[in-house]
């Protein structure tokens, strides 16, 4: 790219440590800022399914995810709400050179994973830091931030998650994260030594589940309808999950003794955006979940933001000019997204309508072949 000037990446999460360093692997020169002065991640556990560990590969980051996380092995049990099988699938490896076809990791562990890569790549990183003011010129874009600097980029990254600065302050009339009807319970416990891939349990109201995330732990979600979003103090998060995973039997009426001040615990309401294409004004590009924020109900939310910084880092070694990188970048991921996005959506609103568990994971099967499709 011309005049080596760098990339700034705004956001230190999943998606922007993983486009920092997918341009960072393609020769382009690149900086990230991240608005936590502590560059921390929180959260519970985090689904890797096959596709999201193809894009790990591709930025070199396969063992190394493998090594801190779970490769899933033998079948992903489907099961009723006192924990009876009624359907099995296969984990079993469909990708060459050793690609698990699922597994987990804890979302800290994740993140410091990718963090010691940034670091090992000599990647700058300021933190406490957020942008705040974009100015075009025809060759680059001043950037000014928090911190006081203004600084000249090629272009600029959003990777600044569902609530994103940056896409209010380039897109002022893009819509708002829309609330799905439900919510999403996680935690994690020890994992047994008969859990080594995923288990769901339905009770036609809800649904529940457990995947393994390292040899020691696993990690448990349980997703409701919440009508009017009510809000959960957090306080009150233990309680309430466990008379919720009380419903349940099987693995669930030890996992509920065990749920505990460290269990890690949250609640979040599902929210969505889709944001229309162009995903971009001027030098400043959305990517991740600030253009595309999905449910978990395939468990792709985090493989979507991977993938896009691998196309992004191919693109970059091949296009020399924005005005045409970010289109192609744009077409490339916007009809995948999307159709990923709206299945999972649907999926919830079966779940929400007492839909045949059947159907749901009919839809479920078709995004699976749609997530195993090269991006």
């Amino acid at each position: 790219m011309q005049d080596r000037l760098k990339v700034l990446v705004i956001g230190g999460g999943i998606g922007g440590m993983a486009c920092a360093l997918a341009l960072h692997r393609a020769g382009q020169p690149v900086e990230m800022i991240e608005i936590d002065p502590r560059w921390n991640a929180l959260g519970a556990g985090l689904t890797l399914n096959g596709g999201a560990m193809r894009a790990l590969a591709d930025l070199g980051l396969l063992e190394e995810v493998k090594a801190a996380g779970f490769a899933s092995i033998g079948p992903v049990r489907l099961c009723d709400a006192e924990g009876h099988v009624v359907s099995e699938g296969s984990s079993a490896p469909i990708y060459a050179n050793g690609i698990p076809n699922m597994g987990g990791i804890l979302r800290p562990r994740l993140h410091e994973v990718m963090r010691e890569a940034i670091v090992a790549a000599g990647i700058d990183m300021r933190s406490g830091v957020t942008a705040e003011r974009f100015e075009e010129g025809p060759d680059r874009v001043a950037v000014t931030t928090s911190d006081g600097g203004v600084r000249d980029y090629l272009f600029v990254l959003g990777a600044d998650g569902l609530f994103s600065r940056t896409r209010a302050m380039i897109m002022p009339d893009a819509p708002k994260p829309r609330f799905t009807g439900q919510g999403c319970w996680r935690a994690v416990v020890p994992r047994p030594k008969d859990v080594t891939a995923t288990w769901v349990y339905s009770n036609g109201t809800s649904k529940a589940g457990f995947n393994p995330i390292s040899d020691a732990l696993m990690y448990v979600y349980l997703l409701e309808s919440a009508h009017g979003n009510p809000w959960m103090a957090q306080e009150d998060w233990l309680p309430l999950l466990r008379a919720r995973l009380a419903k349940f039997g099987g693995h669930f009426r030890t996992i509920a003794e065990e749920l505990g001040g460290e269990s890690l615990i949250n609640y979040r309401p599902l929210e969505v955006i889709l944001v229309t294409p162009p995903w971009h004004r001027g030098r400043v590009l959305l990517v991740g979940d600030a253009a595309h924020a999905t449910t978990p109900h395939v468990g792709y939310g985090a493989g979507l933001a991977i993938e896009d910084a691998v196309v992004l880092g191919e693109l970059v070694g091949l296009i020399d000019d924005v005005e045409t990188l970010f289109p192609a970048f744009t077409a490339r991921r916007f009809e995948r997204c999307r159709t990923i996005l709206e299945g999972s959506v649907k999926i919830g609103d079966l779940e929400q309508a007492d839909t045949p568990l059947a159907e749901q994971r009919a839809l479920s099967a078709s995004l699976g072949r749609v997530i195993r499709e090269p991006i």
